[in-house]
């Protein structure tokens, strides 16, 4: 009876992973002092991760036979690279490099989904953390926070490009417009709505698209973990227990197999709006 009492049900399961290790509860559905540590933590973790593994690459570059690794950072430096290419057509030393990390960061943010659901959480439940969410882009502050970065990126570069009347122009007088001026400044209320609705809709189409896909997996991962949480150790001795066990195992892996492709694709995603999005921004026409 103890044990069955203690085993959560579906529902307090479901939302204790989808709880974050937060400094404090929030009140409200917007508190700006609420931070969520696992998030910075995983966030901080992987871009070290990444930045070391290619600067060590980059260290022990060689002009003779490359390593494993070297192939490996070549090949995503000039995929990256390819892609730049394709879609900015401008001349910025800062475009591919934050194409760079772009890909790079968010690609390592998605694949934190594929670890077992209960992995990393159990371990800090063992060292007596309660709640830790693993998966940086599951947490819409972290999305918004690089939409919102990306988006100030925009705005630079159309000002820096264009200069700020040019940038203003381009807000007031598009999509419609005459020679006539009475009618062009009726029309300045009209393009203006709308160019700010596109303009807005930038960031919100970049953070909720990560964040509402990689979401999504987190939740069918968990969903498939609920095939074997009541059953216990007791339930495996069960044929219903050890058939749970077998479709919690063939389904996770087929989802796993596919969520590779869907966090690759998040991330190139990513990568390739923010650089159309600059070379728009870049562009005079």
């Amino acid at each position: 009876m103890a044990a069955a009492e203690s085993t959560p049900n579906a529902g307090e399961y479901i939302l204790h992973h989808l709880t974050f290790l937060s400094n404090k509860t929030p009140h409200g559905i917007v508190d700006f002092s609420v931070i969520n540590l696992d998030s910075v933590f995983f966030a901080v973790l992987l871009a070290v991760a990444f930045g070391g593994s290619f600067y060590l690459a980059a260290r022990k570059a060689t002009a003779g036979v490359p390593g494993k690794f070297q192939n490996f950072v070549e090949l995503v430096v000039e995929f990256v690279d390819n892609q730049v290419k394709d879609s900015f057509h401008g001349t910025s030393k800062v475009i591919a490099p934050l194409a760079l990390t772009i890909f790079c960061w968010v690609f390592l943010f998605n694949a934190m989904d594929l670890l077992p659901v209960d992995l990393l959480p159990g371990l800090a439940r063992g060292a007596g953390i309660e709640h830790l969410k693993v998966v940086p882009s599951t947490d819409i502050n972290v999305t918004f926070g690089m939409s919102l970065t990306v988006f100030i990126l925009i705005i630079y570069y159309s000002i820096k490009m264009k200069g700020l009347g040019g940038f203003i122009k381009e807000l007031t007088l598009q999509p419609f417009s005459s020679k006539n001026v009475a009618v062009q400044a009726l029309l300045v209320p009209i393009n203006l709505l709308l160019e700010l609705v596109t303009l807005f809709a930038r960031p919100v189409s970049l953070a909720l698209r990560l964040f509402g896909n990689l979401y999504a997996g987190e939740m069918i991962f968990l969903l498939l973990a609920l095939l074997t949480l009541s059953s216990g150790f007791g339930g495996l001795l069960t044929v219903g227990g050890w058939l749970g066990v077998i479709a919690q195992t063939v389904l996770g892996l087929l989802w796993a197999i596919f969520h590779i492709l869907v966090i690759t694709l998040q991330a190139f995603i990513f990568m390739v709006l923010t650089v159309v999005y600059l070379a728009m921004a870049n562009e005079h026409h």
